[in-house]
């Protein structure tokens, strides 16, 4: 009897351990399955286009478009697989949201492949059929924008169905009768793990399907599930795992799907520092998935107790790009101890020139129970503002006779020019990514307030030590 007993508490280890060698393959191997074409954030329909192509010729693929958005780009449904689990995946209801959506076309590159992972390929395929939806809003993905070409939140109008996106999604959700559904979106880069100094870099959650976030048989599916992910995801990635909010919201798909019997699984990217373009971001997602196939296909998620989900922090709003702590600034004539956060928020239209992303000053204070995802103690450094050139630039021989990283290690880093070399004088800038300033009119003192743009100095013992540019921190003698 004691035999019995022990192999049977060793159930849930094996039936997760062929999840985890599938993940560390995945993981060492994934160069071999990245779409190479697909780089930046900001993909485009055209960019996704030719791949869909691609998997027509494909015999391993079935492509099927099932409409057109409101400005009629086509909506394709992607199918592999034979087996009798149906799993539905759809990416980017929100046009700015696309991490998932690279990650998807690394997952057919996956089912394409022929290496040594066939045997686990195949066991996914021939156990579970995959249907895919990748961009559903491709006219918000063309600007680049959270919303559809009306303006319209697409993941708030699953009860409603006015846009035609949100019609195909419903109407080919309906057709598909998924046993499992994915829900792929991407989620603010400054939620931290609960109260943690972790970023949320992936966030899940099973999506309630009545206010009171009952339990059913559908849900605790899905939730077992998310805890195989979590199992897999924190070898990789340990602390940097959080919840989504789970307040039901009748207007969304996810919720309604999960009500109407589908195990609905919501996939947030969030941040990883130094992964502004979340490539990183997108192999985790590529892994996350794959794994949760097997685990599918081999029913080992069943295994998976319910509180490691319940054990997983929520997300919270813990996090600033850039906090600088303990900066001493000169008020009253005497100095006073400030805390500062700042934020950048990426531009929606990128500059022709310049930097792509606008920062301010978040906070200011004691943000004590606060992070940074950068972050300087300042303890014996003094602010102080940016000095102005002594001189009005007023031509160009000028403007390139100046010696800028001379002048910025001076405290100089605010320069006005004439309006004739403005334009001039912003190429130099972003050529030579200086940190400076250039004005056409009398600088106004810099405000410490928030809502300002950072950009001012920290000195040491009456010298510049440290300009502070947007959310970058300088050190002047380098």
């Amino acid at each position: 009897m004691k035999l019995i007993i022990i192999f049977l508490t060793l159930l849930p280890v094996i039936g997760m351990s062929q999840e985890l060698s599938f993940a560390y393959n995945l993981y060492n191997g994934y160069e071999n399955y990245k779409e190479p074409s697909l780089s930046s954030r900001r993909i485009k329909y055209d960019d996704i286009l030719p791949l869909i192509e691609n998997l027509r010729h494909n015999q391993k693929f079935v492509v099927h478009k099932v409409g057109e958005s409101a400005e009629k780009r086509s909506l394709f449904l992607i199918k592999i697989g034979s087996g009798p689990k149906r799993i539905f995946l759809w990416s980017q209801m929100h046009g700015d949201e696309s991490t998932a959506t690279m990650a998807l076309f690394d997952l057919f590159n996956f089912f394409s492949a022929n290496d040594h992972l066939n045997e686990l390929r195949n066991k996914i395929l021939q156990t579970t059929t995959l249907y895919f939806l990748p961009m559903v809003n491709p006219d918000g993905a063309e600007l680049f924008q959270r919303r559809n070409s009306w303006g319209i939140d697409l993941n708030r109008d699953a009860k409603r169905l006015a846009t035609p996106e949100a019609n195909i999604l419903m109407q080919t959700f309906d057709s598909l009768e998924a046993d499992f559904g994915f829900n792929l979106h991407d989620q603010k880069t400054r939620y931290s793990v609960g109260k943690s100094f972790h970023q949320a870099t992936l966030s899940f959650l099973a999506p309630a399907y009545d206010d009171a976030k009952d339990m059913n048989e559908s849900r605790e599916r899905a939730v077992k599930v998310i805890g195989g992910m979590n199992e897999v995801l924190q070898q990789f990635i340990p602390g940097h795992i959080a919840k989504y909010n789970d307040d039901f919201e009748a207007r969304a798909f996810g919720d309604n799907f999960q009500k109407k019997g589908t195990s609905t699984i919501l996939i947030e990217s969030g941040g990883w520092k130094n992964d502004d373009e979340k490539q990183f971001i997108r192999k985790l997602n590529f892994i996350a998935m794959a794994s949760a196939f097997l685990s599918i296909a081999n029913e080992s998620y069943a295994s998976v107790p319910i509180e490691t989900y319940n054990s997983i922090p929520f997300n919270d709003e813990k996090l600033f790009d850039l906090l600088l702590t303990d900066v001493s600034v000169d008020k009253l004539g005497k100095p006073v101890l400030f805390d500062i956060g700042i934020n950048s928020e990426e531009k929606k239209i990128l500059p022709v020139r310049g930097n792509s992303k606008s920062s301010s000053i978040e906070d200011l204070g004691d943000l004590s129970g606060f992070f940074g995802i950068t972050e300087m103690n300042c303890d014996g450094l003094q602010f102080e503002e940016a000095k102005n050139f002594s001189s009005v630039i007023k031509t160009e021989k000028e403007l390139n006779s100046i010696d800028f990283d001379e002048q910025i290690k001076n405290g100089v880093a605010v320069f006005t020019v004439a309006k004739n070399i403005l334009e001039k004088a912003q190429i130099l800038q972003s050529v030579e990514a200086l940190p400076v300033k250039f004005i056409e009119t009398e600088p106004v003192p810099f405000q410490l307030q928030p809502g300002t743009k950072p950009f001012f100095y920290l000195y040491k013992n009456g010298a510049p030590k440290y300009l502070i540019a947007r959310d970058l921190i300088i050190r002047v003698n380098e």
